[in-house]
Order: C-alpha cells, then structure tokens, then sequence
C-alpha cells in the first residue's frame, strides 16, 4: 500500500516518511516495548490531499508575506488554510487504505468497530532538534473508518495553525518551506493510571534517576496541565524512590457515554488523594526507561499508560532536549511542573 504502514514496519529510517511520532513507535515495537499496534499514514497522503483539493496554492497564496511575528496575519492565514481542509474530501485512494488497515487491527473482546487514537506526526516531530509539542492534535476513542478519516484530516489542518506556522517560520529551512504531516493510528489503551516520564532528572540533568509523573484515567489531564499529579524521582540503579510527592488529582479523563471521544470528569473522593502507582508499578516503569533509553541511546521523555488490567503501555517516546548542565543536588518538587510547561502537551 502507497500510504499506510503498520507500525511494527517502521524504524527511524522512515520518519522522513511517517514522521517523528510514527517512527519512533515502530523503533519502540523493533525494541520489544510494549506498544499498542497500530498503523501510520504517510505525508504522501498528505500531500496528495493539498494537491488535489487545490489546498496547496491556497495555503501558499494564503502564507505570502506573512512573518512569524505578525499575530494577526498569522490568524487570518490558519483561519482561510484550516477553514478550506476541514471541508475537504480525503482522497479514496487514502480513505481506502485506512479501512484496511483498521480491518486489520485486533478488535477487543466484543468490539467490531475498535476505538482508536488518531495522532498527529509531524515531520521532524519528536527529533533532537525541534519539538512541536502541543502544537498538533490528538483525537481518542475514535471508532470507524469515516471518523478515523476526519480525525486524520483535522490533524492535517493542525499544522496549520496559527502557533504551528509561526514556530516553523522561527525554524525556517524545510519544515517552513514544505511542511509535511503523518499521522499515527494506534488501538486505544483504556487507562487506569496514566502519565509521562523522564529517563533522567529533567531539572539537574542527573542521567541516574527517572522522573515519574502519574494521575487517573487517560493522559489528556496530565499532558494539559489540568492536575497537579503524583511525582516520583527514582534510583535507576536500585528503584528506591528518593522523593515522593501524592497530590490532590481532581479531574480525569475517561471514555465518554457510547464509547466514542473522552469525557472529563471529577475522580471520586476516595481516590483523589490516594497514591496512583504502586511498588510493582513503578519498578516496571523504571525498567521499561532503561530499556528504550538503552535503545535510542539518549535520554527520553515517554508517555506511558497502564490498562485497567494491570498491563502498562507505552505510547510515545522522544529525546529530552534542552538538558540543563548537571546540578549536585535534586530540584524542589515545583520545578517538575515548569518542566512539563516547557515542554508542552502532547
């Protein structure tokens, strides 16, 4: 097929392709990570959507003269480029493809139709030099061709926002001159517990820790910045946790009514302040860090996800950047959050 892929078919090698996201997924599944399978859709598919809807001469037109600095130009340009993909047809030849490959994916217990993440992934995404985190959407519990479709083509407009183009003008060369997007379509993982980690101590740089952050339900309440939730710093070397923090974690995401998009939702008393990771837990996320970072051979920053089964899942990996020079000692537990913020949401 022309323009999808499993991703258990690709390596780093392709995210020229299926970009960053896609690419380092494939890497993670070469590695024996467990990964939910899935599948990527190319940037050829992208381009051939702008080509034959006439929506790359409008999106050029459109970005003419427009600098990175100019907040209203910018708007005005995201708004008549999105406005235009949103209402565009995804080519058949892509639309088909795609319901292949979802025919393809292992359907849960009783589900004909499987829910899925359909996620966006950019080129140059998730590399050591750039990263558009929080700039590209993400859409969860996505079931059926037709609303997989229109969820690829929304993350297609996403790189068309007004935030995507300005910080591609700031970065110039090809990402401002042609931009490209895959996009990643994974089995969605209905979490219990959820959130991100560092295979290193992102404040001081201390290569001999992992940083854990976790909270209830799906990742969207974490990666948004919605709680304040559980951290740990842990020993690579023993997996003794060295400091601790159980927050007050007042909303999670959970699979909304019907089965199809999330829902936000108040977590129950008991549960708000109750530690979310076990001992066992936090040993298998420390394990699986040194794992991928063994394979990238950098340190990483991951999103990861336990079932309501018990069986954790990793969903995104890509290099730390922006390391600061190493500190003797550790970061007060607030300087986590400034982290996350720096970084973004996925």
């Amino acid at each position: 097929m022309g323009h999808t892929r499993r991703l258990d078919e690709l390596g780093g090698a392709d995210a020229g392709r299926y970009g960053g996201k896609s690419a380092g997924l494939g890497e993670l599944l070469r590695a024996g990570i467990p990964v939910p399978p899935g599948f990527a859709v190319s940037t050829s598919a992208f381009h051939e959507f702008l080509e034959g809807s006439g929506l790359a001469d409008r999106a050029a037109g459109a970005l003419a003269g427009v600098s990175a600095g100019d907040v209203e130009a910018l708007a005005r340009a995201a708004r008549v480029i999105t406005e235009g993909m949103r209402s565009a047809p995804v080519p058949d030849a892509v639309r088909t493809e795609v319901g292949v490959q979802y025919g393809g994916l292992p359907a849960g217990a009783g589900e004909d139709v499987p829910a899925v993440a359909v996620r966006s992934s950019a080129l140059g995404e998730d590399s050591a030099e750039a990263t558009f985190a929080g700039q590209q959407e993400t859409y969860l519990w996505v079931r059926g061709v037709d609303d997989i479709c229109s969820a690829v083509r929304s993350c297609w407009a996403s790189l068309y926002s007004a935030e995507a183009i300005s910080y591609r003008a700031r970065l110039g060369g090809d990402a401002a001159r042609r931009p490209a997007m895959g996009v990643t379509v994974q089995l969605m993982v209905d979490a219990a517990v959820s959130g991100v980690m560092f295979t290193c101590n992102p404040v001081s740089g201390d290569p001999s820790m992992v940083a854990i952050e976790a909270s209830w339900g799906l990742g969207l309440a974490v990666v948004g910045g919605e709680v304040t939730p559980d951290d740990y710093l842990v020993s690579k070397v023993t997996c003794d946790v060295v400091r601790e923090h159980v927050n007050d974690k007042v909303i999670e995401y959970l699979p909304a009514a019907g089965g199809r998009g999330a829902m936000r939702v108040p977590v129950g008393a008991e549960r708000r302040t109750a530690r979310c990771l076990g001992g066992g837990e936090v040993a298998a996320l420390v394990d699986v860090s040194k794992r991928i970072e063994g394979h990238f051979g950098s340190h990483q920053d991951v999103e990861w996800a336990i079932d309501r089964g018990g069986t954790l899942y990793v969903l995104q990996s890509r290099p730390v950047t922006g390391l600061p020079p190493r500190e003797p000692t550790s970061a007060p537990a607030s300087a986590m959050a400034l982290v996350m913020k720096k970084f973004g949401a996925r």
